[in-house]
């Protein structure tokens, strides 16, 4: 490997808080993450937090924004959706009813995820996710005194 190289890749940006830049954010979460076996769960990640973003919280406003941050290495993917606060209430799983049409979203995550981390307070949350091949251990996400959620493994089809 040259010196100046790393395994590492970091990626970001930054959209105004307008329904059609999920969209965007999806398309560029996939296009960066092409050769990956995790680029369509990843996709799928980064719409249902961008979504949250801008039903939950100041970054739908006129003003609002939403940061997404994809760092991938060997077997690895890191990504982070970051809103722009005003809400008191932080990101969490829900147990919707049946007939409920929100609420399933971070659970989906949560499901698609080897981590789900959830940081920040009332002027801005960020959700971070990592997706680790299966051969590779999850690296330590959560801070001292950080909150990790485990999902259940998924079964392999």
């Amino acid at each position: 490997m040259h010196e100046y190289m790393s395994d590492w890749r970091i990626w970001e940006l930054t959209c105004p808080g307008l329904p059609e830049e999920i969209g965007r954010a999806r398309r560029w979460t996939r296009d960066v993450l092409r050769d990956s076996p995790h680029a369509d769960d990843a996709a799928l990640i980064v719409s249902e937090l961008g979504s949250n973003a801008l039903m939950h919280s100041a970054s739908g406003s006129p003003n609002g924004s939403f940061h997404v941050s994809l760092h991938r290495s060997r077997g690895t993917v890191v990504l982070a959706v970051t809103d722009t606060g005003g809400s008191t209430t932080k990101p969490h799983v829900e147990t919707p009813g049946e007939d409920d049409t929100h609420g399933r979203g971070l659970s989906l995550v949560t499901a698609l995820a080897s981590r789900v981390r959830v940081t920040g307070d009332d002027y801005g949350r960020t959700v971070t996710v990592e997706m680790a091949d299966e051969t590779n251990q999850p690296t330590r996400l959560a801070p001292p005194g950080g909150h990790t959620a485990l999902p259940a493994r998924r079964p392999t089809p």
